[in-house]
C-alpha cells in the first residue's frame, strides 16, 4: 500500500477522489433528504384534502349510508367519539396507523336520532372548540399501511375533525400512498449509486492526467538532478519551465544553489591547489637544508631551518583558522576591551603608536580572533610603511572602529578588494619572504564579516594605506559601565 501511494501523483489523485467522494455523498444524502420530505408533505396535503371532502359531506349531515368514501382507492375511516368506527371505505381489508384498526363500520343513530346532549358541549380531541358543522384547522398526520382489494401499501394518514348537528364530533381519517415517495426515492438512490463511481472514476482519471502535466517539470528536475550526480558536472543546470508557477520558481533556486555549490567547489579547489602551492616551497626548502646536513653537517643553515619551520607552522595555521571559518564556526561571545586588544598587539613593534578612546571600548566576540586580525593589520601595516604605523580605536554611534594607517604607497583603488581574497599578492608584495602567503588580509576580513561587521580600506591621511575595522559595540557591556 505504502509503494502504491508512495508518488504525489497517486497522493493526489486519491485525495481529490475521496473529497469528491465526501462531497457527493453529502450532497446526495441531502437531497435524497429533501426529495423524501417534499415528497411526504405533498402525501400528507392529498391525504388531508381527501380528509376534508368526506368531513365536508358530514358537516351538512349527510347519513353514513350515503357516504361516497371510495376516494381515489384511498383507505378512510369515520370515527366518533367513543373511537367506534361508523364508516369506512367498502374494500378496505386491513389498516393501521390511525388507531383505530376495525374496518367493519358499527353505525350510531343517524341524522334525527338520539345522542349524547352533553357532546355538543365537549372539545374534541384536537382540542378545538367546534360549532356545529364546523371543520376543524389542526390536523393529525401519522404513516401507516393498509389493504383494499388485496393490494397493500404504506400510507401518509390525515386526521379531520369535524362537529355535526346530531351526531357529535366526529374524526374523519384518510390517507395518500406512499409509492410515489418510495419509487421516487428508490429511482434516485439508484441513479446516485449508480452515477457516484463514473463520476468518481472520472474524477480520478481527469486528475491522474492533470498532476502528470502538472509534475512532468518535476520529473524533468529529477532526472537533470540525477544526471548531475552522477557526472559531479556542478556547471549543468535544471530546465526551467515557462509556467512561472511554484516548480519554475524551485527550478529556478535550484539552479541558484548549483551556482552557488559550483562556485564554493571552485573556490575550495583553488584553495587547497594554492595551500599545496605555498606548502610546497618551505617544506621543499626544508628537505634540501636536511639533505644537505646529512651529506655535509659543517653546511648546515640552522637559522634558515628554523626560518622555514616557523613559516610553516604560520601557514599551518592560517590553513587551519581558514578550515574553521569556512566550516561556519562561531565566535565566542565574550567581552572584548578592543582598545586594550590594540595597546597588546602593537607592543614590541617599533614604530608603532596606539591611540584610543578614553577607558575601555567594548565589543563582543572572541579575544584570539580579533586579536589575530589586528595582528595581521599590523604586519601588513608595517610590510609597506616607511617609517610609522598608528592604530586608533574609537566609539562611532553603536559602532566600535580600529583603524590601522601606515605611510607607504597605500593600495590602489582597483585593488582594494582584490587584496581580500585569499592567496593574492600585489606586485610589491610578491616575494614570499616578504609578503607572505597571502592569507593575512582574507583571514582578517572573513573573522570581521563573523562578528558581524566590516574590514575596509581607504587612503591615509599620510599618504598610505588605512585600513578600517568597523564591529557592532557591546551595548550590555556599555551600559554595565555607566
Amino acid at each position: 500500500m505504502s509503494r502504491l501511494f508512495g508518488s504525489v501523483r497517486a497522493r493526489a489523485t486519491l485525495a481529490a477522489t475521496l473529497v469528491v467522494a465526501v462531497a457527493l455523498v453529502a450532497a446526495g444524502t441531502a437531497v435524497l433528504l429533501s426529495l423524501r420530505s417534499n415528497l411526504l408533505g405533498e402525501a400528507g396535503t392529498q391525504a388531508e384534502r381527501s380528509a376534508r371532502e368526506v368531513a365536508t359531506v358530514l358537516a351538512v349531515g349527510t347519513p353514513y349510508a350515503d357516504l361516497s368514501l371510495d376516494v381515489d382507492d384511498r383507505p378512510v375511516q369515520v370515527v366518533d367519539d367513543d373511537g367506534v368506527l361508523v364508516a369506512a371505505s367498502e374494500d378496505l381489508e386491513r389498516i393501521s396507523g390511525t388507531g383505530v384498526d376495525a374496518v367493519k363500520p358499527q353505525p350510531a343513530a343517524s341524522p334525527g336520532g338520539e345522542h349524547d346532549d352533553d357532546a355538543d358541549d365537549d372539545d374534541d380531541d384536537s382540542g378545538e372548540s367546534l360549532e356545529p358543522g364546523e371543520i376543524g384547522g389542526r390536523i393529525t398526520v401519522s404513516d401507516g399501511s393498509a389493504t383494499i382489494d388485496g393490494d397493500t401499501e404504506d400510507y401518509r394518514f390525515a386526521a379531520v375533525p369535524v362537529k355535526t348537528d346530531d351526531r357529535g364530533t366526529l374524526t374523519v381519517y384518510a390517507g395518500a400512498p406512499l409509492s410515489a415517495e418510495h419509487g421516487a426515492v428508490n429511482t434516485a438512490l439508484t441513479v446516485m449509486l449508480i452515477g457516484f463511481p463514473l463520476l468518481l472514476a472520472v474524477v480520478a482519471w481527469v486528475t491522474w492526467l492533470v498532476t502528470r502535466r502538472a509534475l512532468r517539470p518535476v520529473e524533468g528536475i529529477r532526472r537533470e538532478m540525477a544526471a548531475i550526480t552522477a557526472s559531479e558536472d556542478l556547471a549543468r543546470r535544471v530546465p526551467v519551465p515557462d509556467t512561472h508557477d511554484e516548480v519554475a520558481r524551485l527550478a529556478t533556486t535550484t539552479n541558484e544553489t548549483l551556482a552557488a555549490l559550483e562556485s564554493s567547489v571552485e573556490r575550495q579547489r583553488g584553495f587547497v591547489a594554492d595551500a599545496s602551492h605555498e606548502l610546497r616551497s618551505p617544506i621543499a626548502s626544508l628537505r634540501t637544508q636536511l639533505e644537505v646536513a646529512a651529506a655535509h653537517p659543517e653546511l648546515l643553515d640552522l637559522d634558515g631551518a628554523v626560518a622555514d619551520t616557523v613559516r610553516l607552522q604560520r601557514l599551518a595555521a592560517d590553513l587551519l583558522l581558514l578550515a574553521r571559518l569556512d566550516a561556519g564556526e562561531r565566535p565566542a561571545e565574550a567581552r572584548v576591551d578592543l582598545a586594550a586588544l590594540a595597546r597588546e598587539a602593537a607592543e614590541g613593534r617599533t614604530g608603532v603608536r596606539v591611540r584610543g578612546a578614553e577607558g575601555p571600548v567594548n565589543v563582543a566576540g572572541s579575544r584570539g580572533q580579533l586579536g589575530r586580525v589586528l595582528a595581521n593589520l599590523l604586519d601588513n601595516a608595517q610590510r609597506h610603511a616607511r617609517s610609522a604605523v598608528e592604530v586608533t580605536v574609537r566609539r562611532d554611534g553603536d559602532a566600535v572602529v580600529a583603524a590601522v594607517a601606515d605611510d607607504g604607497d597605500g593600495v590602489p583603488a582597483a585593488d582594494r578588494e582584490r587584496i581580500f581574497e585569499r592567496f593574492v599578492r600585489l606586485d610589491a608584495a610578491r616575494s614570499r619572504d616578504d609578503g607572505g602567503a597571502g592569507l593575512g588580509l582574507a583571514i582578517a576580513r572573513d573573522v570581521a564579516v563573523r562578528h558581524g561587521g566590516t574590514l575596509t580600506v581607504h587612503d591615509a591621511p599620510a599618504g598610505g594605506a588605512l585600513f578600517e575595522l568597523r564591529l557592532p559595540g557591546d551595548r550590555a557591556g556599555t551600559a554595565r559601565d555607566m
